[in-house]
């Protein structure tokens, strides 16, 4: 029986990288994102193991439709998650606030939701669900204090998604990157604001790297949990970010 993984966000970045290399190591996989046209070009470069949903994770009912419609779902990489852009807490706008809320926390409550259900009601039920925190799960940026939140948020939705599948053999955790070098990190490699009010260069690395790590976790059986992986460039900014 083909295992299916689903990857939210599965249209560029981390998304395709890990979308891309499941489907190598044999999972019949799904991307979703909002737009159709880079999510074709992931499953083009699937070779046939890649299908796609154009999918606003923020729509509770259309995630609740997509999970519902597939034949099973053995893993979910909640990957799916934006940023704003760069502003003190006294400038951040409610608008930018809700709208990375919605979709990097509420937006992943969601299709961990819909497939928690799925995984309960298959035959054999159970499966795995992978959240992508961030090194901004542990320690912030400055003026980034909307992504920060709902980062150490997914902390706590991964515990709690954690404990509750722990009858239902439905476990789950949590993926924490650091500078993988994809489109969203380019401004890394040009400088980026320190805590103390300089900008520095700071070293990324291969978002295939990430993608590795996520088919192992993938491939283990449900019988061990892997709570929480930590993943990042050697040299970036992490303890106290300084």
């Amino acid at each position: 029986m083909e295992k299916i993984a689903v990857v939210t966000g599965g249209g560029s970045g981390l998304g395709r990288e890990m979308a891309l290399a499941l489907a190598g190591a044999g999972f019949g996989v799904w991307v979703t994102g909002r737009t159709e046209a880079k999510l074709r070009e992931t499953a083009e470069l699937g070779a046939g193991q890649v299908r796609y949903g154009v999918l606003d994770v923020n729509d509770g009912a259309a995630v609740r439709a997509f999970f519902e419609a597939l034949p099973r779902i053995d893993v979910l990489v909640n990957n799916a998650g934006i940023g704003m852009p760069a502003a003190s807490v006294e400038d951040v706008a409610e608008a930018d606030w809700r709208q990375v809320v919605d979709t990097n926390l509420t937006g992943s409550f969601l299709c961990a939701q819909a497939a928690f259900a799925r995984m309960l009601r298959q035959d054999p039920k159970g499966g795995r669900i992978i959240n992508n925190g961030s090194i901004s799960a542990h320690v912030p940026r400055p003026h980034a204090i909307a992504y920060t939140a709902t980062k150490h948020a997914i902390t706590g939705l991964t515990k709690g998604l954690e404990l509750d599948g722990r009858p239902h053999g439905i476990t789950a955790g949590q993926i924490d990157i650091g500078n993988a070098a994809t489109a969203m990190t380019e401004r890394m490699e040009q400088g980026a604001l320190q805590p103390d009010g300089t900008t520095a260069v700071e070293p990324t690395f291969d978002p295939r790297i990430v993608a590795d790590f996520v088919v192992r976790v993938a491939q283990l059986p449900v019988t061990v949990a892997v709570p929480t992986l930590t993943v990042m460039a050697a040299g970036m900014p992490y303890a106290g970010r300084g």
